[in-house]
């Protein structure tokens, strides 16, 4: 029992419960319990009104259109656009989720379920798998059983007025297309390809080349050390520190794109502009990483390892799924998230031309951690004792 006598053993486990408050936020604070909200989905109505036989007008689409903008139940953010094409253009600039197309000629392909040739209307999904999956996924599933539901409104209406005026005689065509009167045709644009992870590709590779600069960093800190305790001048090795780790990041980053291909078949259709973008993403952990050592000195490893553990679970989440404080704390600062986009649209949307502001704040990070760097080659070395004064 002398054991539980030692303040050692309780300090020990406060910092066990201190590591695994910090770890556990990290690692599960900003994920648990999210859920999806105001994913943004364009909704493009295009159907026209048909004549009725009794009279009036039929106009599904807008009735479809109402019933979805005014159901708050659902994740969705609805933009309203004019035309297939301008939703398109909005897939491919990353601005939504997925798409909802409603055909011009849907109220007159409901109305031909009364002829003898019964002709189900049909709607498109169209999912944006390279945005996000999962949240490509969310949209799929929500829009597809929010149009079941209305499938089944409209069944019913049309069995009752159809019935009505058949004198409650439905021929077995008519029936069996009134089981369905709208039929979800799916389409997926910008897939993630073969052996991506479920499109968690950008961010696999973005924890690694973090991981990756990180190494680069400390050997050439350590290195720097010894150097200048042999005498050599500050400022020139600082000078020197800089093109040498760009130079191994830019090594280690197309090392990690061959490696992610040929040993582990990644398909990577823009193969060359994911290591440039890698690159670039990997040169600017390398200036924050050294940055911190430069003038902090090993504790910074501490603060590193926290800011890769804390960024990492939110990498591959789309933001509407995070809550707002996981969005203000952490996926707005976090310079692993830029990196994980950058790549996404990269990878996923077309090459360099494709990527948006994300380049735009690497670099100026980048810019800003390498005047700090620089800056550190003009930091006072700490004093040595003086071996005379202690002797004396």
């Amino acid at each position: 029992m002398a054991i539980f006598k030692q303040k050692l053993l309780w300090i020990g486990i406060i910092i066990v419960m201190v590591v695994l408050i910090v770890f556990g936020a990290a690692m599960m604070g900003s994920v648990l319990g999210t859920k999806p909200k105001e994913l943004p989905v364009a909704l493009v109505v295009l159907d026209q009104p048909a004549d009725l036989p009794t009279g009036g007008a039929l106009a599904v689409g807008e009735m479809i259109k109402d019933k979805l903008t005014a159901n708050t139940q659902l994740p969705v953010n609805w933009e309203i656009v004019g035309s297939e094409e301008e939703a398109r253009v909005g897939l491919d600039e990353h601005e939504y989720y997925g798409a909802l197309v409603i055909p011009a000629d849907l109220s007159s392909g409901l109305l031909s379920l009364a002829t003898p040739t019964p002709k189900p209307a049909t709607v498109r999904i169209i999912a944006n798998d390279g945005m996000n999956t999962q949240a490509a996924t969310v949209v799929k599933q929500v829009l597809g059983q929010a149009m079941k539901a209305v499938s089944l409104e409209l069944s019913n209406q049309l069995l009752g007025q159809i019935g009505q005026q058949t004198g409650g005689q439905v021929p077995v065509a008519t029936a069996q297309a009134l089981l369905a009167p709208i039929v979800v045709q799916e389409e997926s644009v910008h897939a993630v390809g073969v052996n991506n992870a479920s499109g968690n590709a950008p961010g696999l590779l973005t924890q690694i080349m973090w991981m990756g600069s990180l190494v680069t960093a400390m050997i050439l800190f350590l290195s720097i050390q010894k150097t200048l305790a042999g005498g050599a001048r500050r400022w020139t090795v600082i000078l020197s520190q800089t093109p040498a780790g760009l130079a191994i990041v830019g090594a280690a980053s197309g090392f990690l794109v061959w490696m992610a291909s040929s040993w582990y078949g990644m398909e990577l259709a823009q193969a060359v502009d994911t290591w440039l973008f890698l690159w670039l993403g990997g040169a600017v952990f390398f200036l924050i990483q050294s940055t911190l050592l430069n003038w902090i000195g090993m504790p910074a490893m501490a603060i590193l390892v926290l800011l890769m553990f804390f960024s990492m679970p939110v990498l591959n989440m789309a933001p509407e799924f995070l809550s707002q404080t996981t969005q203000n704390w952490i996926y707005s600062w976090t310079p692993l998230r830029f990196v994980s986009g950058g790549l996404r649209e990269v990878m996923y949307f077309g090459g360099l031309d494709s990527v948006s502001s994300n380049a735009t704040v690497l670099w100026l990070i980048g810019g800003a951690f390498l005047v700090v760097l620089l800056a550190s080659s003009v930091k006072k070395a700490k004093a040595k004792p003086n071996p005379v004064a202690q002797t004396a």
